[in-house]
């Protein structure tokens, strides 16, 4: 087999293994599902040895197929690195962008900028994961991931881009009705809305003891930022918000900012534009200089908030 056979065919045999599909995979790429089939068996073929244990129900790697995976994962990473290295010498912004970023900041600050970044690199091409979980750039060979929060030391490359608190914040409308809490005991007579696990990061109950919460009213429990944004502008509760998406809000005075006399405000952290390559290729470079000038310094958010609290 041919070595660029062999590399196209070790991207095909990681993507299976991560879904476990032939027909997944194949709807992934543009393909049919018996293709996909036919470049496993015939890597199978060339290596004399199965790879995958085949059922109507699963697909799941032999020992071997495990083995195989560990090694393919780097050296797929190391030949991307190389070539984006290569493409970078160049200065030439081109070329696929892989982007993994929380959905809610990706939908407030990442979509909007796409349209500008397209038309002063018009060969560069997005291709944009929402996800909530934490990605691994080098796993998943993306070439930058935005993160949210406080970051664990990792070999990874970091760029803080912007603040990142929690605030609590309900909609006028809710306020006049139910008026305005001033301590945590207060709270427990709120109906409040709250990340769908009580064991998330930031959540109401990390505040002060947690043993207010315990009497508490939460009228809504989810897991999507927006979601929990666009209930509280509708005067559903009171929301513990990222100042990230809150902060247009606060500005327009479409939801107000509150503090409590017995909880210390939650402590801040950043935002970060992650990456596995010591040195920023062309593309990530365009589209990290994009990224701050839609999110400004000082952050629009942060301007915002400031803002309102002066008026």
């Amino acid at each position: 087999m041919k070595t660029v056979k062999f590399a196209e065919s070790l991207s095909i045999f990681v993507d299976v293994a991560r879904a476990q599909s032939f027909s997944e995979v194949a709807r992934r790429r543009g393909m049919v599902a018996s293709s996909v089939a036919r470049q496993i068996g015939a890597l199978e073929s060339e290596l004399k040895v199965p790879l995958f244990v085949r059922s109507t129900r699963a697909l799941m790697p032999t020992e071997a197929g495990e083995v195989l995976y560990e090694r393919a994962v780097k050296i797929l990473h190391d030949m991307t690195e190389a070539r984006s290295e290569v493409i970078s010498l160049e200065q030439t912004v081109q070329g696929l962008l892989r982007v993994s970023c929380l959905p809610a900041f990706a939908r407030r600050y990442v979509v909007p900028m796409l349209q500008q970044l397209g038309e002063r690199h018009p060969q560069l091409q997005v291709e944009l994961e929402l996800t909530e979980r934490v990605v691994d750039p080098v796993v998943e060979r993306m070439d930058v991931v935005v993160r949210v929060g406080q970051q664990p030391d990792s070999s990874l490359i970091g760029q803080r881009i912007g603040s990142h608190r929690y605030l609590i914040c309900a909609a006028p409308s809710y306020l006049e009705r139910h008026g305005v809490p001033r301590t945590l005991a207060d709270l427990s007579r709120h109906r409040l809305i709250d990340r769908r696990h009580s064991t998330s990061v930031r959540g109401w109950r990390e505040l002060g003891d947690g043993q207010w919460a315990q009497d508490a009213r939460f009228v809504l429990e989810c897991d999507d930022c927006d979601a929990r944004r666009f209930a509280a502008l509708e005067g559903l509760g009171i929301a513990l918000m990222p100042n990230w998406s809150a902060g247009a809000d606060i500005g327009a005075g479409r939801l107000v900012q509150m503090t409590l006399q017995d909880a210390s405000p939650p402590p801040e952290s950043g935002i970060y534009l992650l990456r596995a390559m010591p040195r920023a290729n062309a593309r990530i470079r365009a589209f990290t200089e994009q990224l701050r000038r839609q999110i400004g310094s000082p952050s629009v958010w942060d301007t915002a908030i400031e803002t309102a609290r002066a008026a």
